[in-house]
């Protein structure tokens, strides 16, 4: 997500609302069959889905975090990709903020399912109302996972303004997508605090990458911007 795009003319939202549900639907079926499926390749995952405290749930709500998370980065990424102009060289400009919209919707599906999966899971043992109120969890690291819980509905909303743009108009629609910071940061806040694998080397080094790639596109993001205001302000020395 990005604050300052260009004409609306020049982007249009590409999914519509039966699109959302498709694709919804198809995330649910999918985790459905593995379920039903893997255990009988996967021994392990057998396991994990069998006795008075399954693991699976667990599992899946961490395995969809991650995954959530990685589409998020991108749609940032791709975000800021589009403002300094970086897109246009690849994948293209209407491309990237196809695949903006499309990943953010995307990485919101798997943000819910994350969240929803838990209701099954014996040992943290949340309700519906704990699972959907902010701060709610009092079992379970409530500042944190509350913190979480802001940032999926913030996400909510910036993916639904994909699809009012037209009505909100173009600069609260720019505006509103300053949000999209405050959600990035609050979900890897989120993930390292509430996580229990978050000591793990490969998880270190998810947030590493993925956090410290897209500090570097915004701060050229941010020093471009600067650099073209000087220049705007500054004229350039007249040659003889």
């Amino acid at each position: 997500m990005t604050p300052n795009l260009p004409n609306e003319n020049e982007y249009k939202s590409s999914i519509s609302g039966q699109s959302v549900m498709v694709l919804l639907i198809a995330m649910t079926l999918g985790v459905l069959a593995a379920i039903l499926v893997l255990p009988k390749w996967v021994p392990d995952l057998a396991e994990s889905l069998s006795g008075p405290a399954p693991k699976v749930f667990w599992y899946l709500s961490r395995a969809t975090a991650f995954v959530s998370l990685g589409l998020l980065w991108g749609s940032m990424m791709l975000g800021v990709g589009i403002t300094n102009k970086m897109a246009r060289l690849w994948p293209g400009a209407a491309a990237a903020f196809a695949l903006h919209e499309y990943l953010s919707l995307l990485g919101f599906g798997f943000a819910a399912f994350h969240g929803l999966i838990l209701l099954g899971d014996q040992y943290m043992r949340f309700n519906l109302f704990q699972v959907l109120v902010p701060f709610a969890t009092r079992n379970y690291s409530p500042y944190w996972v509350g913190l979480g819980q802001l940032g999926f509905y913030a996400w909510g909303i910036l993916v639904a303004s994909f699809y009012v743009r037209s009505h909100i108009g173009q600069r609260t629609w720019r505006l509103l997508h300053f949000v999209s910071f405050v959600v990035y940061l609050g979900a890897i806040v989120h993930g390292i605090t509430s996580g229990t694998d978050s000591g793990l080397g490969w998880v270190q080094g998810f947030y590493w990458l993925t956090g410290g790639s897209f500090l570097f596109l915004f701060i050229y993001r941010v020093v471009n911007s600067l650099v073209l205001k000087v220049e705007r302000i500054v004229p350039s020395p007249v040659k003889d």
